[in-house]
């Protein structure tokens, strides 16, 4: 039942998202995907690491390799998938609770929180950076694949 809610919801906070900032119609459904797969992977990752670097680590992955598919079917800017996707991964709730602590005078609550805030940023960031250096790598002899097919 997790799963299905989070496919989802990340599948539906993806499209909208993407809808408030603008995006292309033609890219709402594939981030939607995107979206979607990517929280799956961070639910069933927080099943067997019951941390929060690891699952966010993995789902941006699943984001940068499938949003870099996404920009070559669909045409578009690679950004235009990452950002709609990633706003679920994003420790807003973290931030906003250190924040809160922090004028309440809870100083070392503070500090935990944004400690883990940054932790969870470096892994999305490294998570990202890992996935365009696969992408990097696979991606090419696609792009030359589907533009000889299309000259054929």
């Amino acid at each position: 039942m997790q799963i299905t809610l989070g496919f989802v919801f990340g599948f539906l906070s993806s499209i909208g998202f993407g809808i408030v900032t603008n995006n292309p119609k033609r890219t709402l459904i594939p981030a939607g995907w995107i979206g979607a797969i990517a929280w799956v992977v961070y639910i069933i990752a927080g099943w067997y690491n019951h941390g929060v670097i690891v699952p966010n680590l993995l789902a941006a992955i699943v984001i940068g390799i499938l949003g870099n598919l996404s920009a070559i079917l669909v045409k578009a800017p690679v950004n235009i998938f990452y950002v709609p996707c990633l706003v679920s991964l994003v420790p807003g709730a973290i931030i906003y609770d250190s924040m809160k602590n922090f004028t309440l005078g809870y100083d070392k609550m503070a500090a935990h929180g944004l400690v883990k805030a940054l932790t969870i940023g470096m892994s999305l960031a490294i998570g990202f950076v890992i996935a365009e250096a696969i992408s990097n790598k696979i991606y090419p002899p696609l792009k030359k694949y589907l533009h000889n097919r299309k000259n054929v």
